[in-house]
């Protein structure tokens, strides 16, 4: 969350004291917001806002509220809009105020460094005990593997929170106690929640058990991910095609070093030389419509392969969207070497 203190002026500070709170952001986005005696957000002043005052009326004597301006970009609490966040971000716009309907400042987002506002609850499954990556998960649970100087789980807490999504939960059974004590303290400024198994529940079992769900859609994905997915795309995916389940999807061919007979019955109609063929894979990414996660059982093993399929049986809409930047299950060591070199590499 950004620290938005620092930008606070009133609107009876003099144009020299407003010249001198700009000076002390210098490195930082220069703009600050105006608040009255209430404090009401009232408008927003920058260095050339004071300029072209002091060039058309030659007088620094007067208070901000003078020649703060008046029209500014800000979001509604409660009603951002997902679409209003683009437009903000593709005008350049670094701050942008949200305020409550009295005209209260309730958070302001930097989009220099947050790339959207979802309007998501986010749960990461991290309750494996990565056999494939053994020995180093028998003392330590995979999501808290480094790569480089930051654990594995943490690049996708820190992907979530830069989507403006901080309801987040963690279920949790290897070594839980360890991920309870790492997530003890906030992470990219989100207080995370530990959900414990009581056993092993599947890959999605789990998310059951996870209370405090408010938006309508959950994102749900494997903690040992390492992806520059797009999120805000695979969430506007969901919106646009009304989906009840939309699944992240990475490209994943097949090519076969062989010729194929093309037949019918045993006899042979034709050859294909060294065919390939092109899949879609899942990537163990979702989100689902919340009230689809009463289909999920009770203590029960139960795979996210199994919600998929009740809910195609039901007759749902479950869609795929494909995932156009990197991605890589760390799964194996070969995988984690793989990452470590993409981190070294400005993953």
């Amino acid at each position: 969350m950004y620290d938005w203190n620092k930008h606070i002026i009133r609107e009876d500070a003099s144009l020299v004291e407003a010249l001198q709170h700009l000076n002390s952001l210098s490195g930082q986005t220069m703009v600050l917001f105006v608040l009255d005696d209430n404090d009401r957000l009232l408008g927003t002043l920058t260095d050339g806002d004071i300029r072209r005052f002091i060039i058309s009326h030659r007088n620094i004597d007067t208070p901000v509220k003078s020649f703060m301006h008046r029209e500014f970009r800000r979001l509604k609490e409660g009603k951002i809009s997902v679409e209003a966040v683009r437009d903000i971000r593709r005008q350049g716009i670094s701050l942008v105020p949200c305020v409550d309907d009295d005209g209260h400042i309730v958070e302001v987002y930097d989009f220099s460094s947050c790339r959207s506002i979802l309007p998501l609850d986010a749960v990461l499954m991290a309750g494996g005990k990565g056999e494939r990556l053994r020995p180093l998960t028998l003392t330590t649970p995979k999501p808290l593997l480094k790569i480089g100087n930051k654990c594995i789980i943490d690049y996708n807490i820190e992907a979530l929170a830069n989507n403006g999504i901080t309801n987040i939960a963690v279920t949790t059974n290897y070594l839980a106690e360890q991920l309870d004590d790492h997530f003890s303290e906030p992470v990219c400024g989100v207080k995370v929640r530990c959900v414990r198994e009581p056993r092993k529940l599947g890959t999605i079992g789990s998310l059951k058990l996870v209370d405090s769900l408010t938006h309508d859609n959950v994102l749900v994905m494997n903690s040992d991910l390492f992806t520059t997915i797009n999120y805000e795309d695979m969430y506007l995916q969901h919106i646009e095609e009304q989906a009840d389940m939309t699944i992240a999807a990475v490209p994943y061919m097949v090519s076969v070093p062989f010729a194929i007979f093309r037949s019918e019955g045993s006899r042979i109609l034709g050859l294909e030389e060294k065919p390939t063929y092109n899949y879609y894979a899942n990537a163990g990414i979702y989100i689902i419509r919340r009230k689809h996660l009463a289909l999920i059982p009770d203590d029960t093993v139960f795979d996210a392969t199994d919600l998929v399929e009740t809910l195609i049986e039901a007759g749902k809409k479950v869609v795929y969207h494909q995932i156009n930047g990197s991605w890589l299950d760390v799964g194996s060591p070969d995988d984690f070497r793989h990452a470590q070199e993409l981190v070294k590499n400005k993953f």
